[in-house]
C-alpha cells in the first residue's frame, strides 16, 4: 500500500506544460488531487478533459503537498502568496533550481521545500518500444532518472516525497539526492549552458553545410549518426577517437571553444546566469 494514501496533493499551475505532465501522472494515484490553474484558456482546458479546478485560497490550505508547476520568473511572487496558506508540516515542492538558489523561493518556518527536476531519459537508455522511443522528454513510457534537494525544513520529509515525485515524473529509474547548489551546477551550467548550447550549434552547423550545396538529407544522416558514435566514445569510451579525429577534434577545440571556457562553472558566473534567467537585472 503507497504511503501517500491519504496525502492531499496540489498542483498549482496544474494547466501548463509541466503542470499538465504532471496531472496525468498523478490523476490516477492514490491520494486526493487538487488541482489550480488561473489562465482561463487552460481552465477551460481542463474542464473539457473533465478536471475539477479548485480555488489556490481552497486547496493550500488543505494539502500535504504542494507542487509550483509555474515559470521560475513567477515563484518568488507566488509563493509569497502561498506561504502563508500551508499548513504546519506541509511539503512545497518545486521544480527548478534557479528560485531556491538565488532566494527568491518564500517559504514560512513550518514548512519543508524541497527541488525535484527531472534528468529525462538517457541517450543510451535501452528502448523496447514505439512509445518509449517517442517520448524524449520523459514521464510518459521511458524511464528517467530525478534530482532532488532539500531546500529547507524537515529532512524526514524527504523520503514520503521521493515517493510523491517518483509518482509526477513517472517512470523513475533513481532519485539522486544532491544539494540546491549542485543542482543549479547541473542545471543551467552543465544541461544548458553547455549541453543545449552545443545542440543548437549542432543545428546551426547543419543549416550551414546545407547552404553550402550539401542534399539535406545527407548531411541529416552524417550528422545523427555521428552524434550517437560521438557520445558513445566520448562519454562510454565505447571505442577510442582515431588518431585523425582526435587532430580534428583538437583544431575544433581552438576554433571554436574559448580556452578559459570551464568559467562557466564558477559561482560567480553562475550567480549571473541564474540572475538573468529570473529576470533579476
Amino acid at each position: 500500500m503507497s504511503t501517500l494514501e491519504n496525502s492531499t496533493v496540489s498542483i498549482l499551475g496544474a494547466g501548463g506544460k509541466m503542470g499538465t505532465r504532471i496531472t496525468n501522472n498523478l490523476i490516477h494515484a492514490p491520494l486526493q488531487l487538487l488541482l489550480c490553474e488561473k489562465s482561463e484558456e487552460r481552465v477551460a482546458t481542463m474542464i473539457e478533459r473533465n478536471l475539477i479546478v479548485v480555488p489556490m485560497e481552497e486547496a493550500v490550505p488543505q494539502s500535504d503537498f504542494v507542487i509550483l508547476a509555474v515559470p521560475d520568473i513567477y515563484i518568488k511572487q507566488i509563493s509569497t502568496e502561498v506561504a502563508p496558506l500551508m499548513k504546519d508540516g506541509a511539503v512545497l515542492i518545486t521544480l527548478d533550481p534557479a528560485a531556491a538558489y538565488a532566494e527568491q523561493l518564500v517559504v514560512n518556518n513550518h514548512s519543508t521545500s524541497i527541488v525535484a527536476h527531472p534528468c529525462h531519459p538517457s541517450i543510451f537508455l535501452e528502448k523496447y518500444t514505439r512509445e518509449e522511443y517517442d517520448d524524449a522528454f520523459g514521464g510518459v513510457a521511458a524511464k528517467q532518472d530525478v534530482v532532488v534537494a532539500l531546500h529547507q525544513g524537515d529532512e524526514t520529509k524527504i523520503t514520503l516525497a521521493l515517493e510523491l515525485i517518483k509518482s509526477m515524473y513517472a517512470p523513475v529509474e533513481t532519485c539522486h539526492v544532491i544539494t540546491v547548489e549542485q543542482m543549479a551546477i547541473l542545471e543551467p551550467t552543465l544541461v544548458e549552458t553547455i549541453t543545449c548550447m552545443i545542440g543548437t550549434v549542432l543545428n546551426e552547423s547543419l543549416d550551414e553545410v546545407v547552404n553550402m550545396g550539401i542534399p539535406e538529407e545527407a548531411a541529416r544522416a552524417m550528422l545523427y549518426g555521428h552524434i550517437q558514435i560521438a557520445l558513445a566514445v566520448a562519454l562510454r569510451g565505447t571505442n577510442p577517437f582515431s588518431d585523425a579525429c582526435l587532430i580534428a577534434i583538437e583544431q575544433g577545440k581552438e576554433a571554436i571553444i574559448q580556452p578559459d571556457w570551464k568559467k562557466v562553472f564558477e559561482k560567480e558566473h553562475l550567480d549571473s546566469t541564474i540572475r538573468k534567467m529570473l529576470k533579476l537585472c
